[in-house]
């Protein structure tokens, strides 16, 4: 039997489909069974960072004798605050240029971005760094300064800290400052690198470690970060909790162009703060540039945050009397002392009022 044209036409297409639809389920099979592809190690290439072409945008800052000074050897004096972690942020849905905006309007020069260990881990460095590019951008056309601070407590060289978010190694460690260092290399807007928050071994509890040993793993830090970056300021934190200097009287880091760390809560000691705020940090101002990457304080309803006689007054007048910089904590809704009331509208705590207020102050001569 002889089919009709228009039918043979039809049982072409037919058979045609048929083969099309065998062909691609016998692709899709051999691909389901095929062995995934191998990863080859030495395949991999090296990645060169990104070159930045604001990258000396903001004019360089270094260390003159005791002094952080401008290009043009002009003395500053910081005045500024931190913000939570950018990885905290970024899942609340805060991340992104009006938070350092906001920063700025407050009157600030320089932002603390605290990095903490268990952050970097699980967001991984490499999409880490993406969010701390995003900061270097959006800070770099405000004007704004960094300070990357590597947010751990505790005893470094034990490996013992205060809490499991703040849980690192040494090995860890140096791999962030490797990564970080290289990653921002002749980059001018993060003028700080903040080597570690604060290292304490409270009361024995996370272990023992001596200002010698300490200090030599400052220094060998130092010299990793030197290696790729050598315009960075290394930031060097001292013990309880990053508060007492007074080792450097004896046993100073050894390593030109480096800043020294204090954080003198009012709950460090007892009234009145500053004779023993000399004795304990502020006497190393004479020889070391000193900047106070923490201070803050709570308000009890219905106190006034300013005054005379009040910490907030008392340690920034003292700061800046001393030529040591500051900056506030925290400018968030939820760790405190809290510097926000919440994100909607960036309304400011009394504390945080306070601190706006100090920034635009006319500096201390």
């Amino acid at each position: 039997m002889i089919l009709p044209t228009n039918q043979l036409k039809l049982l072409y297409r037919l058979i045609f489909t048929l083969l099309v639809l065998l062909f691609y389920g016998a692709l899709v099979k051999a691909q389901d069974t095929a062995e995934p592809k191998k990863y080859m190690w030495w395949n991999e290439p090296y990645r060169f960072p990104k070159k930045n072409p604001k990258a000396k945008f903001l004019p360089l800052i270094r260390v003159a004798g005791n002094k952080f000074v401008s290009a043009k050897n002009d003395t500053i004096i910081f005045r500024g605050l931190s913000i939570a972690d950018p990885d905290k942020i970024d899942h609340q849905g805060h991340w992104n240029k009006v938070l350092f905006e906001k920063v700025k309007d407050m009157g600030a020069l320089l932002v603390r971005i605290p990095v903490h260990p268990v952050a970097w881990r699980e967001r991984t460095p490499e999409k880490y760094l993406i969010l701390l590019d995003s900061a270097v951008s959006w800070c770099t056309d405000l004007g704004l300064y960094i300070d990357i601070d590597w947010h751990s407590i505790g005893n470094l060289e034990m490996e013992l800290f205060q809490n499991p978010m703040y849980n690192t190694s040494l090995k860890e460690t140096n791999e962030f400052w490797r990564a970080i260092a290289n990653h921002f290399a002749n980059n001018n807007t993060p003028a700080f690198y903040e080597i570690f928050n604060e290292p304490t071994t409270y009361r024995g509890q996370l272990g023992n470690i001596s200002w010698t040993d300490w200090k030599k793993i400052n220094e060998d830090i130092i010299h990793l970060i030197r290696s790729f970056d050598s315009e960075k300021i290394p930031l060097v934190a001292g013990f309880d909790w990053a508060y007492d200097l007074t080792p450097l009287r004896e046993e100073p880091i050894n390593a030109p162009g480096i800043g020294y760390v204090t954080h003198p809560y009012p709950f460090k000691r007892s009234q009145p703060w500053e004779p023993k705020w000399e004795e304990d940090f502020a006497f190393a101002a004479s020889n070391y540039p000193i900047i106070a990457t923490e201070i803050g304080f709570g308000v009890q309803k219905g106190q006034p945050a300013d005054g005379a006689d009040n910490y907030g007054t008392r340690i920034t007048q003292y700061l800046e009397s001393k030529g040591i910089g500051w900056l506030a904590w925290v400018f968030d809704p939820e760790w405190g002392p809290a510097m926000l009331q919440s994100w909607d509208t960036y309304s400011l705590t009394p504390c945080g009022e306070f601190f706006k207020k100090a920034m635009h102050a006319p500096t201390i001569k």
